[in-house]
């Protein structure tokens, strides 16, 4: 089934459905991973967004319930080089169209990936539409240019869970005030902002009890559970576009100690009083450099994120820059000298990606120990 992807500055792109008709907008947006794609389909920083895989054969090993980062899948639509429809992994339990089909995200393939990710990195993330049901080139980039974007927009509040839950071996647990969490010495108030589940699971094999709360529960809701830490995580999106947060989190930076990872990394340098800008076209992927400036060392990280926080907005007596980018040179961690506060760019819970960074769930067990 032909299909055409549109994006707002006119260009075209051919290609075609394996699962099926529909239609579909969000920025387009690249990821260099070579495996991974149901932990980036599962991964809520992704809701807003249509991914382009540029390694160019995906499907091969399937899918499977254990690879899940949520409940569902979260980008807006899913574009590859060549669709594998036989896959051929021993933990595969279904291929990669059904599991798509399913929960009616559009997949298109035989696309010039290539061609696509190089416009992307010249002229930007932008915003796209791609469609199955609308053939005509003009009134798709109309489509495209009438989309919202990202910027400005409280995507959290899409992804955010709606109720508290506790997580277990078993996965997530109705409850609160730790209530329905596995046992564990310490107890973590995690902020769904748009988490991945690996980050409950590291922080459970750490002997922690976590307690997963929506995004707008109140500073006072949190210190009522009296946790040992408060874990900020990940989501998608503008940091500025979201509602409420950067407030909530000043009040409690004065009285527990805090682990933000990308957006909830964000978040703490708003909460800094710094601010953050939109990179021309992200890191997504699983072999970004970024170096430890506090160790010397040097991990390579998986990543995905569209905004960045301000360097130079930090007030640097303050707050402490303790990670940078390689390529780039851009944030990716930072820890306040005062409050007991650090966090994070990337993603070190991994899945998918190396384990290089997994010691900073570590570093946190340590914070709340001291």
């Amino acid at each position: 089934m032909k299909a055409l992807i549109a994006l707002e500055d006119g260009t075209i792109f051919e290609g075609e459905s394996f699962t099926g008709s529909g239609e579909a907008t969000g920025e387009i947006v690249f990821n260099t991973g070579m495996s991974g794609y149901q932990e980036v389909l599962t991964d809520p920083s992704y809701k807003g967004q249509i991914v382009t895989m540029t390694y160019p054969l995906i499907g091969n090993y399937g899918v499977n319930p254990e690879d899940m980062e949520s409940a569902a899948i979260q980008p807006e639509a899913f574009i590859v080089k060549e669709y594998n429809a036989i896959p051929s992994n021993f933990r595969s339990t279904g291929n990669l169209a059904d599991f798509l089909r399913e929960q009616g995200i559009l997949g298109i393939q035989n696309v010039d990936t290539r061609a696509l990710t190089r416009h992307i990195r010249t002229a930007g993330a932008l915003r796209g539409i791609i469609s199955t049901e609308d053939l005509d080139p003009a009134s798709l980039v109309a489509k495209a240019a009438n989309s919202p974007g990202l910027v400005g927009r409280d995507l959290v509040q899409e992804v955010t869970c709606s109720a508290p839950y506790g997580w277990t071996a078993n996965g997530p647990v109705p409850g609160t005030d730790f209530s329905s969490t596995a046992a564990g010495k310490y107890k973590i108030v995690t902020y769904d902002f748009g988490l991945k589940y690996n980050q409950l699971r590291l922080l459970a094999e750490r002997d922690c009890a976590v307690q997963v709360v929506p995004a707008t529960t109140s500073a006072e809701e949190v210190l009522a559970m009296n946790p040992d830490a408060i874990f900020l995580s990940n989501g998608p999106g503008d940091p500025a576009g979201v509602k409420g947060v950067v407030e909530t989190v000043q009040e409690l930076l004065t009285k527990k100690p805090l682990f933000g990872i990308c957006l909830g990394h964000q978040i703490l340098g708003l909460a800094y009083g710094g601010s953050t800008y939109k990179l021309k076209f992200g890191h997504r992927g699983s072999n970004q450099p970024v170096k430890d400036l506090t160790t010397g060392k040097v991990e390579i990280t998986s990543q995905n994120h569209g905004f960045c926080v301000e360097p130079d907005s930090l007030n640097k007596d303050e707050v402490e820059i303790t990670h940078i980018n390689l390529n780039d040179g851009s944030l990716e961690g930072m820890a306040h000298k005062k409050y007991n506060a650090f966090s994070v760019q990337y993603h070190p819970e991994n899945a998918p990606g190396p384990h290089d960074s997994i010691y900073l769930f570590d570093r946190f067990l340590e914070r709340i120990k001291g």
